[in-house]
């Protein structure tokens, strides 16, 4: 009896994702799109994960965190993007409620781990331009698999927490969720449970795993603008920056979009727009990186000409 209650107050077993727009007209050129966006995203952090593997010359603190991210923005795109292009391919919309658990899990995981791991980029940055002396001392490659393994597990436990006191809800009534993929917000609305406890139990999480990393973020910015302001050599200053100038550019564009994203009231007309944003730093940030970190990058540049020389001389001799 016990079971059949439990049945008729959850009622729901699958959601609707609304999408990003609700004309079907735009769907084929969206699936295109996003397609292009999602292919060149994964040969992109592919490329540079490989590079950073194979080449010699990359295996350096700077370079390992990178080949971190790239792997992490793989994860980060393919948690969202491949149930995108089914529901523009097919105009099926629904997606099981383990699914859409299992896509806030990987989602949400990605997100913690990233706060961490730029905080991990920016606070090697520091070191290298505002402590050179101490840099190879303190980046040693075991405190690098340690702040990369206290990422890792950090945004895999955190969400873990979340996604378990979620799955103990209820959800009835509309099991529309007004969104492109399964965001906290819009699945804690369609539950019938009192939430009260799980929001205060998430802004505690958010405020221990969220705002530690950020401040170090931004701690070790100030520091290194600070430091490179004071240096007397025009060129000095200038090949202080390029080293994080890549960097920076990803924290503004990972950061600026969420505090957009999260400051922005929640009223119907505004939600269209946080669905474009939201675009920015779930879709947009893994397909930017790889190209951030490549297109200036001299030593990425001559990592990709010896690999490639490489494997064409391997090629070469299995031919002859």
């Amino acid at each position: 009896m016990l079971d059949a209650e439990k049945e008729n107050k959850t009622g729901i077993t699958e959601f609707i994702l609304l999408g990003l727009w609700n004309s079907s007209e735009f769907q084929p050129f969206l699936f295109m799109f996003f397609l292009v966006i999602y292919l060149v995203t994964i040969t992109g952090n592919i490329l540079i994960i490989v590079l950073v593997v194979e080449d010699q010359h990359l295996h350096t603190p700077m370079y390992f965190f990178l080949g971190n991210l790239s792997c992490l923005e793989t994860c980060y795109t393919s948690s969202i993007l491949p149930k995108l292009l089914t529901t523009l391919l097919t105009g099926d919309r629904t997606i099981s409620v383990s699914g859409c658990l299992s896509q806030y899990y990987f989602y949400g995981s990605c997100v913690g781990i990233e706060t961490f791991l730029l905080a991990a980029m920016s606070y090697d940055r520091y070191l290298a331009i505002c402590s050179p002396l101490f840099y190879a001392s303190i980046m040693n490659r075991k405190f690098c698999f340690q702040l990369m393994a206290g990422a890792w597990i950090n945004g895999l436990i955190v969400n873990s927490i979340v996604v378990f006191l979620l799955a103990q809800f209820s959800f009835c009534g509309s099991n529309a969720i007004d969104h492109y993929f399964c965001e906290l917000t819009p699945l804690e609305k369609l539950t019938c449970s009192d939430s009260t406890l799980f929001k205060l139990i998430v802004l505690l999480l958010s405020f221990i795993f969220t705002i530690p990393p950020f401040l170090l973020t931004i701690s070790s910015y100030v520091y290194i603008i600070a430091s490179i302001a004071r240096m007397q050599s025009t060129i000095g200053r200038q090949k202080a920056f390029s080293t994080c100038s890549s960097h920076l550019t990803v924290v503004c564009l990972f950061y600026g979009t969420i505090i957009i994203i999260y400051l922005l009231p929640d009223t119907p007309t505004l939600r269209q727009l946080n669905k474009i944003f939201s675009i920015f730093y779930t879709i947009l940030t893994p397909l930017a990186n790889p190209l951030i970190y490549t297109l200036r990058n001299k030593e990425v540049h001559q990592a990709l000409r010896r690999v490639l020389i490489k494997l064409t001389f391997l090629v070469g001799r299995q031919i002859i």
